[in-house]
């Protein structure tokens, strides 16, 4: 008997279904296994039949995610379920034999995830660092456009110099930081008010 693997890809909503018609055709369960990713896990499940080793593989499930247990069709699972549980923090439904959590001992909650609390707030840090400076760029396109814009309204001759100089003047606030932007257009609102008592 000649021994051949494949990998194929597996839906999660079909897992369920997927093992029990396994069973009804005489695969032996080997293993199932938990693969670490940025945003959630691999789940690979392993069959044999006649020296074929199937593994079926749920790509990206993400941790929030109910993963449905196959131990009802095949007991030996409950074993690599609790596990990928208790160290990947999957949430694995109606397992035959539940440890609720307490299959292992550890010392942190999922010590096998791929992203430290550390990593994880200093990726959270860089992708609001990131937010900002793209909110940065944006608003200096849009500055430089509407300098170009107040440009080409200056080089025609205008009938309303007050609203070209109205133009120029949001154009720089809108070049400048919006905080900063907003204390002058108070003060300069401030200064308006008192012109006019």
């Amino acid at each position: 008997m000649e021994f051949t693997q494949v990998f194929e890809p597996l839906a999660l909503d079909s897992l369920h279904d997927f093992a029990l018609s396994r069973k009804e055709d005489g695969w032996r369960y080997v293993q199932t296994l938990a693969v670490n990713k940025d945003d959630g896990v691999d789940l690979v499940y392993s069959f044999m039949k006649n020296g074929a080793l199937v593994n079926s593989v749920i790509s990206d499930v993400p941790r929030d995610a109910e993963v449905p247990s196959i131990s009802d069709a095949f007991l030996a699972a409950f074993v690599f379920e609790n596990e990928i549980h208790d160290l990947f923090g999957v949430r694995i439904t109606d397992i035959a034999i539940d440890f609720e959590g307490n299959f292992y001992r550890v010392s942190e909650e999922y010590p096998m995830t791929i992203i430290s609390p550390e990593q994880l707030a200093a990726r959270e840090k860089a992708a609001k660092i990131a937010a900002a400076k793209a909110a940065k760029e944006r608003a200096a396109a849009n500055a430089a456009e509407a300098s170009a814009e107040a440009a080409a309204e200056a080089e025609k001759p205008s009938e309303d110099e007050e609203a070209r100089k109205a133009a120029e003047l949001e154009a720089k606030l809108a070049a400048m930081d919006p905080e900063k932007a907003a204390k002058v257009r108070a003060a300069m609102e401030a200064r308006a008010k008192k012109g006019g008592e």
